[in-house]
């Protein structure tokens, strides 16, 4: 059979059900068996929102999608949905259509080393050269892609492979399979004895955690050993904001508006499990570290002890370690008592209520508004900016894998296809949380929405600002420079685009107005878009480390 008759079955077996891209003549034959497969195909506007709509997919599932393009400028536009998908762990697979493979390296037209490209932002990239390789490349990818850390893949398809005769029967394949490394059970129980010899030990959830689907036994750990849990901004929703447990949330910037960092403070133990101690969250790491002692749990090896320094590190998915650490605690004796905190009421004086008093909408104000209008089960989206450390510092997320923001690479853009990409993979309102100049950013993906009639949100926090930049500018630099865009709000229209793409749209200036208009998007099935006109020059809460954040 044609080779690319055996990508798609290929695809098919290991379980795409979803495809989100754009045909191109490099990656025709491909396109032309997903016509009858068992996969269905959503038509982007942008090769970009391909990638992130297919990640947005995954942290709304749990199951891998497919991001398919052309050639040339079309496989290069993959290379920023790659590497926010690197960064955040979300494994996809990308496909990409290439030149004839006679005509690599000869500079022919749209032929570009996609795979050399993406080397430095994807888990492992191929350029198939041989169309019998195709079952063991796919194979490998899609393992890859999977296991340990995972992560996306990207295969690259020069046109004459596709369309090779290639022996091969699909009831022949072998699925790929996941690959783990188990924990040594004496590291488990030292771990243990560290918590238990502790004054005050926390449990640090990161996004791991929610990548293993390991949350229930998480919070089954800490209600036996009595502790509090606290999260990285990608474990955001992990345990319920309401939880007596949840202790808040840590970060010098999306977690800086909360008692979490308090309550990380105190504690003298650190039970990190599935988080990389990324700068966005520790700040300083001498102030961070203290003379607190870490245990760090990561699937990837080489994330322990890279940035702290750890008292015990264990290389191990989340779930099979918490786990193993719930029966080497009970091993050890009976349920823990220890005495804690109001953590509920600590996090109260962080909330920013609606104040209808003001003439004009304080932005931070907002996200309780959003907060009250939608139920647990809506899905968020956030990509960048000031908008996104707002999000994270003052969004309540009561059930878990329904936040879904761009952690590691921070990109503007990811935004919208990602809430098209989850509301495609559950049927359930996808929320899109995003800046006046964010919403510029594959803005034209709103029509795939509107195409497919996905119930996507996307509300406009409209300051009219590079807010975080102009932030950055002002109390470091002492300046201000082409960040400020009053067109924003007085020049452009946002409703007029979002109508011109078949959504409906409303400008609203009040508090009034915004818990009408939040009502009407929380109702309606349809795409939906909301302009809300915000005081220009509002700051956020940030710090250099966690000890020391300035509040505004």
């Amino acid at each position: 059979m044609k080779a690319a008759e055996a990508i798609v079955k290929i695809l098919e077996k290991e379980g795409i059900t979803n495809a989100f891209g754009i045909p191109g003549a490099g990656i025709n034959p491909v396109y032309k068996y997903l016509e009858s497969a068992k996969i269905k195909h959503f038509l982007m506007r942008h090769e970009e929102a391909a990638v992130h709509a297919a990640d947005g997919y995954y942290r709304a599932s749990g199951e891998m999608a497919l991001a398919v393009c052309t050639s040339g400028p079309g496989a290069t536009n993959f290379v920023t949905g790659m590497y926010t998908a690197w960064q955040d762990s979300i494994p996809l697979v990308a496909l990409t259509g290439q030149a004839l493979s006679g005509l690599l390296g000869k500079g022919a037209f749209q032929c570009v080393d996609i795979a050399e490209i993406c080397k430095t932002v994807s888990k492992k990239t191929w350029c198939v050269k041989n169309a019998n390789t195709i079952p063991a490349v796919f194979r490998e990818a899609f393992e890859t892609a999977r296991s340990g850390r995972p992560g996306p893949v990207l295969i690259d398809l020069p046109l004459d492979v596709q369309l090779a005769e290639i022996e091969f029967d699909i009831n022949e394949y072998t699925p790929s399979t996941l690959k783990a490394p188990l924990p040594l059970k004496s590291s488990i129980e030292k771990a243990v004895k560290l918590i238990d010899e502790a004054k005050n030990p926390v449990i640090l959830m990161g996004g791991g955690v929610i990548l293993s689907r390991a949350e229930a036994a998480l919070l089954e750990f800490a209600q036996y050993m009595n502790l509090p849990v606290l999260t990285t901004y990608m474990a955001k929703g992990g345990i319920p904001d309401s939880h007596p447990l949840n202790a808040g949330q840590v970060g010098i910037q999306v977690g800086a508006a909360s008692s979490g960092n308090e309550a990380f403070l105190a504690a003298d133990v650190v039970l990190g499990i599935g988080c990389r101690f990324t700068d966005r969250h520790t700040g300083n790491v001498a102030v961070y570290q203290g003379e607190r002692k870490f245990i760090h749990i990561d699937i990837d090896p080489s994330e322990i002890g890279k940035i702290v320094k750890t008292e015990l590190g264990i290389a191990a998915d989340a779930g099979d370690a918490l786990k193993m650490l719930l029966a080497a605690a009970k091993a050890a004796g009976g349920a823990r008592s220890r005495s804690l905190p109001d953590y509920a009421a600590a996090r109260q004086k962080y909330v920013r209520k609606p104040d209808p008093s003001k003439k004009v909408i304080d932005p931070r104000e907002v996200f309780e508004a959003v907060n009250l209008a939608f139920d647990d089960e809506t899905q968020y989206t956030t990509g960048c900016g000031i908008t996104q450390i707002w999000s994270g510092q003052y969004q309540r997320i009561n059930k878990t894998r329904k936040y879904y923001p761009s952690g590691g690479a921070g990109t503007l853009g990811f935004d919208i296809p990602a809430a098209i990409g989850a509301a495609a993979a559950t049927g359930k309102q996808s929320v899109c949380l995003i800046g006046d100049f964010g919403f510029t950013f594959l803005v034209e993906e709103l029509g795939v929405a509107a195409a497919y009639k996905l119930p996507v949100v996307v509300l406009i926090v409209n300051n009219a600002y590079l807010g975080l930049i102009r932030q950055n500018q002002k109390y470091v630099m002492q300046y201000e420079y082409q960040v400020k865009m009053p067109e924003n709000k007085n020049l452009l229209d946002y409703v007029k685009i979002a109508e011109g793409f078949a959504c409906k749209a409303e400008r609203v200036f009040t508090h009034e107005e915004l818990a009408k208009a939040l009502k009407n998007a929380a109702a309606s099935k349809e795409p939906y878009v909301i302009d809300i006109i915000c005081d220009d020059n509002t700051d956020c809460d940030m710090g250099p480390d966690i000890a020391n954040i300035r509040r505004f």
